[in-house]
């Protein structure tokens, strides 16, 4: 079996050590570098080309979200997972328009960190619980504003007929008026799984509310 190799991007050594020690005793996953600026995060991935970058928001030289932000334009099968002691929704939300496969805060449990590298390993996302929530109160409520890190653009019709069949699914039953919890009964997933697919679907359509989705939907015959 083939180790997970991760990068650990944070410009605290106690951070770093404690993920260290973390994993240690993980027969398939191996910290393979460290870095604690945001430059030498750059240098350290272009040298081991990890499998996932596991990077801290706030750090010296570039900031996580600029980091993330880079790896994605040069890297299209590394991973990132943001690290953060901050659930506030400016942070979230730029992580997610950078291209963060996954958000979790550092009081999060060991169970879940573990959870979280495999699942983005294995291609998943995964946003812990509260920030799941602030993504779908960002998407959901129409809140976003001219100054909102999630930038509106053009409707990109190449993308809109390109859903998957889960995303059809849950497009027919958000359109429904059904709820995250409703969604995930419906479908036997999970709250969490319900919520991130939900919020992929808003995102490759381009809307933020459930009016522009209906309406997205009725112009394009979605649903």
């Amino acid at each position: 079996m083939e180790k997970i190799q991760v990068v650990l991007a944070d410009d605290h050594v106690l951070v770093r050590n404690g993920i260290k020690a973390l994993l240690e005793d993980q027969s398939d996953i191996i910290v393979i570098d460290e870095a604690s600026n945001g430059k030498e995060a750059l240098d350290v991935i272009a040298n081991n080309k990890p499998n996932i970058l596991i990077v801290d928001i706030r750090m010296p030289e570039l900031n996580g979200i600029e980091v993330v932000t880079e790896v994605n334009k040069k890297y299209t099968d590394i991973k990132t997972l943001v690290l953060s002691m901050h659930d506030s929704e400016e942070y979230v939300v730029k992580a997610i328009q950078a291209g963060a496969d996954g958000y979790l805060l550092k009081g999060a449990s060991k169970e879940e960190f573990l959870k979280a590298l495999h699942k983005i390993s294995n291609g998943g996302k995964y946003f812990t619980g509260d920030v799941s929530t602030i993504i779908m109160n960002n998407f959901i409520s129409g809140t976003n504003s001219t100054n909102s890190p999630i930038e509106n653009s053009k409707n990109n019709d190449e993308n809109l007929f390109k859903l998957t069949k889960r995303e059809k699914q849950i497009l027919s039953l958000v359109l429904e008026l059904k709820n995250n919890k409703d969604i995930a009964e419906e479908l036997n997933i999970s709250k969490r799984t319900a919520e991130v697919h939900r919020f992929n679907l808003m995102k490759k359509l381009k809307v933020k509310n459930l009016l522009e989705l209906s309406n997205k939907a009725k112009e394009h015959n979605l649903n």
